[in-house]
């Protein structure tokens, strides 16, 4: 791990640029850079959800993926480095299988709502969207020095909180939002 920051302010971006984490220098609204903050969203937005009184096993769940997301924006912060692993996506599936078993079938779409904690899961879920498209826009920028698993790891996770968003709503005592033509 490159060095701990004990200076906040520099002064180093004045010129629009900032620092990889492998020592090189780029603008500021680079792909990468991109990407690094639409996680580094996600990661704070999941931080806010985390304020939300909720069950203890989603609440674990989320504090590891705040742990997983911070080693995604490491290894997208260094060109063709790799932190997210395949047992990664397996904890995704696995927690994605085992919540959805618990919920109704769903007949209709559902609106973002009813109790706080699932209304900012859905937040969390649209901006997580918006961070995958941020790695993929960066993959194909920059094929060579991005690997798939980023990719991954943000589409998986955004259904793990939609699914999160249901589980919320329920173990706030209601349930779905429906979508009514």
């Amino acid at each position: 791990m490159g060095n701990r920051l004990s200076k906040i302010t520099t002064r180093i971006g004045d010129d629009g640029t900032t620092g990889l984490g492998d020592g090189s220098r780029v603008s500021k609204d680079y792909a990468r850079i991109t990407a690094i903050g639409d996680v580094d969203e996600l990661n704070s937005c999941i931080g806010v959800l985390l304020c939300e009184p909720m069950p203890s096993d989603v609440r674990d769940a989320l504090t590891q993926i705040q742990n997983d997301l911070f080693d995604l924006g490491g290894e997208l912060s260094i060109p063709g480095h790799l932190m997210i692993q395949k047992s990664h996506l397996k904890r995704l599936d696995a927690w994605i299988a085992e919540y959805n078993a618990t919920l109704p079938p769903l007949k209709e779409f559902i609106l973002p709502g009813r109790s706080r904690a699932a209304a900012m899961a859905h937040v969390c879920r649209t901006v997580c969207r918006r961070a995958e498209r941020s790695v993929v826009s960066l993959g194909r920028a920059d094929v060579a020095s991005v690997n798939d698993a980023p990719q991954r790891y943000v589409n998986r996770l955004s259904d793990l909180m939609f699914v999160f968003a249901r589980v919320l709503n329920r173990a706030d005592g209601g349930g779905d939002v429906l979508w009514k033509r």
